[in-house]
């Protein structure tokens, strides 16, 4: 029999608790929250709130995976809004030209985070929290001084409205949610069905032994953070053109709610563990509590705590499983 295929085979796969976590999760809501909560406008609701964190939480995730952290993500979404709005809203650019400026600088972004982290040998996340506050103070600082607002409008019509910022299903459904699945389906094959996958855990597991076997860790550590700067730029642009406008504050959620995801989804904090799979399940349960305590009759002020029970239950529960997992594997007999 197939190792894999086995109960112990099951529960080793980082996937596994959170995708128990998810059908337990709801169930809960399905029951307090009614037939409302499981009807396609529940389900758009915690759908559209999982696209947009579901694209930045799995590149977050596999830097995670990789052993860095990314937190100025939590700055890259209003400067994605605020670049595209700004470009071609306010002076009037075709709003292609506005896209593709607002994504070359995600772009530069990443490539300055990564080439600090490697050449500076300071810990990622003081790295990225210098970004952070940088970039925010370059956005409103900027946008202030060609506006004199702190937002601005933005009206955008035809194809661009239509892929990137637009209802899909019956007017429900955001178009992110299908870019959110045709990415993640994309993460999947690129992590797990390829040897850029391996080399992403060789690092996490441990990045000097990684380089000495060959693997070119300062360019996968650089394409890391610039996949994770540039969908933190997308998410904050689309979320501009479907909106019709931008703010310079908003963003800094993402930061946390991204990396709840990751560990929900079952990656380790300090690196070499995890899976796509599992940091879908884990946006997808971390949205689902986020809207389904709207379905139901608890008080609202207690949605932050069943948010904090949630990660600590994720994190017994991934642990849990992967001590059974080992105990359960097959020993080897010496000869």
């Amino acid at each position: 029999m197939n190792r894999n295929s086995t109960l112990g085979g099951l529960l080793r796969r980082p996937e596994a608790g959170a995708f128990l976590g998810l059908v337990a999760v709801l169930g809960f809501f399905a029951i307090f929250g009614g037939v409302t909560f499981l009807l396609p406008g529940g389900m758009a609701s915690w759908m559209n709130v999982a696209a947009n964190l579901g694209l930045i939480a799995i590149p977050v995730g596999l830097l995670m995976i990789a052993g860095e952290l990314d937190i100025s993500v939590g700055a890259m979404v209003p400067f994605g809004a605020m670049t595209v709005a700004v470009l071609s809203g306010h002076y009037g650019l075709p709003i292609w030209a506005g896209i593709a400026v607002t994504m070359t600088f995600g772009v530069m972004i990443g490539l300055i985070n990564g080439y600090m982290v490697i050449k500076s040998a300071v810990p990622s996340l003081i790295v990225t929290l210098g970004t952070l506050f940088a970039v925010q103070g370059v956005v409103l600082g900027l946008t202030v001084l060609i506006t004199k607002s702190t937002s601005v409008a933005l009206t955008v019509t035809g194809p661009a409205k239509a892929i990137f910022g637009d209802f899909v299903m019956g007017g429900q459904v955001q178009v992110m949610v299908l870019w959110w699945l045709a990415v993640t389906a994309g993460y999947i094959l690129f992590v797990h069905f390829s040897r850029y996958g391996n080399w992403i855990f060789a690092m996490g597991g441990d990045k000097v032994s990684a380089r000495n076997a060959g693997i070119p860790t300062e360019r996968m550590t650089m394409l890391l953070f610039v996949l994770s700067s540039t969908s933190a730029a997308f998410v904050g642009m689309c979320q501009a053109i479907l909106y019709n406008s931008a703010q310079v504050a908003g963003g800094q959620s993402f930061i946390f709610n991204a990396i709840i995801s990751v560990v929900v989804g079952g990656v380790l904090l300090t690196g070499g563990f995890g899976s796509v799979v599992g940091i879908f399940f884990g946006t997808i349960t971390f949205a689902i509590v986020t809207q389904g305590i709207y379905y139901t009759d608890f008080d609202r002020n207690w949605s932050s705590l069943i948010i904090g029970v949630l990660l600590l239950c994720a994190v017994l529960m991934n642990n849990t499983f992967r001590k059974m997992a080992l105990a359960s594997a097959p020993k080897k007999v010496a000869k």
